[in-house]
């Protein structure tokens, strides 16, 4: 994946449009992701269509309101604008932690023709080694949403299968905002209790307290009572 954009730069779709133009930035974001390239154009209608879904489709895999931890994906435009104006229109359309490439940047045509894209919109699916995992995604995403990445999740064989999405999390027992101090709490009390059987145990495994020590007198007097 990394080759793919080795002396390339990456651009956040934020409000600073921050870059990405290291090798070990790019290998931060990119390392054992699954890569989604979507090639669109604003002028295109059915990608005016397609947008608003992909981008609910992304906001449901990485939001921590829908998952506990973020999918292992991320979503880069490659325009196929006629402008920069028609390129950050798009932009407003699609995800705030999605990554694009500079309008003025000739590597977005190389990837269509890498990638043979005939028509948009097209998302082309990659496994972390850059080996096409799916052509064409559209069809898939409107289908299935959010389900379709399980499929990607398993094929493409990520190292950490840490992925949870929303209705698996909300089958586990929810735990409130006190829930740590709580425990704290339990843990505590857990401990002075231990501390008292301890105490109460006494040496040599005897009865603590006065009849412990009685006893204890008795059998250095030579056994204590026989009665």
């Amino acid at each position: 994946m990394v080759d793919l954009f080795t002396d390339r730069v990456l651009v956040k779709n934020n409000k600073d449009q921050d870059e990405l133009d290291t090798e070990r930035e790019i290998v931060l974001r990119l390392q054992n992701r699954i890569l989604m390239l979507f090639f669109a154009s604003a002028e295109s209608e059915s990608c005016q269509q397609f947008a608003p879904t992909l981008h609910d489709f992304f906001k449901q895999l990485t939001d921590e309101f829908y998952v506990e931890r973020s999918a292992q994906l991320v979503l880069l435009y490659i325009s196929l604008d006629q402008s920069e104006e028609q390129l950050e229109n798009f932009l407003k359309e699609l995800p705030k932690k999605s990554l694009f490439l500079n309008y003025e940047d000739p590597y977005r045509r190389e990837l269509e023709t890498i990638f043979n894209v005939k028509a948009v919109p097209t998302v082309v699916v990659l496994r972390p080694d850059c080996s096409v995992l799916v052509p064409n995604a559209v069809e898939e995403i409107n289908r299935l949403g959010p389900d379709c990445y399980r499929n990607w999740h398993e094929a493409a064989e990520l190292i950490d299968r840490n992925f949870i999405m929303k209705e698996d999390f909300e089958e586990k027992s929810m735990r409130s905002f006190s829930d740590p101090i709580r425990r704290l709490k339990y843990k505590v009390e857990d401990e002075k209790k231990k501390k008292k059987k301890k105490k109460g145990r006494g040496w040599g495994g005897g009865g603590g307290g006065d009849e412990g020590r009685e006893a204890r007198a008795g059998d250095k007097d030579g056994g204590g009572s026989l009665w």
